[in-house]
This record gives structure tokens, sequence and C-alpha cells, in this order.
């Protein structure tokens, strides 16, 4: 592990559904932050849900993260750099549609200078001039 954190950093949606199972929170940033479209993306979750019990973890990570968070707004700036990235990734060869709220939580992370921590590094490869910083998903063995 780096000896120098980054002060702040934008978590995406999988890191925050993940917050309680990482198993070195010091790999976060000492400033945590997350974007509103992660709490809509987290929002989706207990409606589309299969069973009560999944509704009711799903509905406990929204509630969780509306207390634990004050999310930094998809604004205008973000909207720009939605246009940055968007073309980063057709330049990649990559759908802008297969990955929109990725493509919009990286935008809000570019339009704030704010790395993306993430347990899913791959999510947001082929966006030019983002700073990924991967997370080790606790699954991973």
């Amino acid at each position: 592990m780096p000896s120098a954190r980054r002060a702040r950093g934008l978590l995406d949606t999988s890191t925050v559904i993940l917050l309680p199972r990482l198993a070195d929170p010091r790999r976060l940033p000492p400033e945590p932050l997350i974007s509103a479209v992660t709490l809509a993306e987290l929002s989706v979750g207990p409606l589309v849900a299969r069973t009560a019990d999944e509704r009711a973890a799903r509905q406990a990570h929204v509630q969780q993260a509306e207390s634990d968070f004050d999310p930094l707004p998809f604004d205008a700036a973000a909207a720009r750099a939605f246009g940055q990235v968007a073309a980063s990734l057709r330049r990649h060869g990559r759908k802008v549609q297969a990955r929109a709220y990725d493509a919009m939580i990286a935008a809000t992370a570019l339009a704030n200078g704010l790395p993306v921590y993430t347990c899913n590094p791959e999510d947001f490869a082929g966006i030019d001039g983002l700073t990924v910083v991967a997370v080790p998903h606790p699954d991973a063995s």
C-alpha cells in the first residue's frame, strides 16, 4: 500500500455496497465521498429486488449511504465532464450506454478533481484522465 493516501476520493457504488466487508478500510481515502449517481443507483436496488429479504438488505444500503454521506451532485461541471468520459469510452471501443452509471460517477470525479475508489476497476477502464484506485474485492482470493 502506498505510504501517502489521497485525502479525498469518490467511492463507486460497488465499494459503497461492499464497505462492511472490506478487509482493510485503510485502503480507502481518509475523506470518502459518493456521487448523487451512486445514491440513485442504490435506490434502484430495493425496487427491483426479487425477495423481501433482498429488498430489506438493499434498502439498508440506501439508508446507510444516506446517513453516512452528503453526495456530490451531478451538476453542470459533471455534465460537461460526461462528454469527455463518453468520448474516451468510445475511443477505447466501449459502449457508454452499458456503463452509464459508472460513466456519470467518473464524470463527477473528474469534475471535482477526485480519484475513484472501486472494487471493480475494469468498470472505469478507458476513461482518459481519471485516476482509478483499486480496492481489493472481499471475495477475491
